[in-house]
């Protein structure tokens, strides 16, 4: 059996977890902020993992690259409507006392953050799995 595709494999969905974990943070950082750097409203992030080509046939006839395992990952901008508050105090209120923040729901990014934590946990799992396997194998082939 080849280990190195387990390895891979469980990499690859650590690398993905920690991305989603990332982008998490910046939106729940960002929850509150009316303006960025560039003077715009903060849009929130979603990360998107995908496989290349979800065909079958593609993927068995490319079976034997290490590198087809690996997702492609984007980060992309949600496009949704800003959450309006009503809060003539602050500085960035409009002539209402409307004030437009980021549509950050707190809620979805705490279950997002959960979820990725334990699917980094699960991938951590099963690759001492894999290298507990491993070690046993070359324990069998020494004796």
């Amino acid at each position: 059996m080849d280990f190195q595709n387990a390895f891979a494999i469980s990499a690859a969905g650590m690398s993905v977890e920690k991305t989603r974990l990332d982008v998490t943070a910046m939106n729940l950082a960002n929850m509150n902020s009316t303006k960025g750097t560039d003077g715009q409203l903060y849009r929130p992030l979603r990360v998107v993992a995908s496989s290349g080509s979800d065909s079958f046939a593609s993927q068995f006839s490319r079976q034997a690259g290490l590198n087809k395992l690996l997702p492609q990952v984007k980060i992309e901008s949600m496009s949704v409507a800003p959450r309006v508050e009503h809060d003539p105090g602050h500085p960035d209120a409009d002539a209402n006392g409307n004030v437009s923040l980021p549509a950050v729901n707190h809620l979805t990014e705490m279950v997002n953050m959960t979820t990725a934590l334990r699917a980094y946990e699960a991938n951590v799992v099963a690759m001492n799995a894999a290298k507990t396997m491993a070690l046993r194998a070359l324990d069998i082939g020494g004796r």
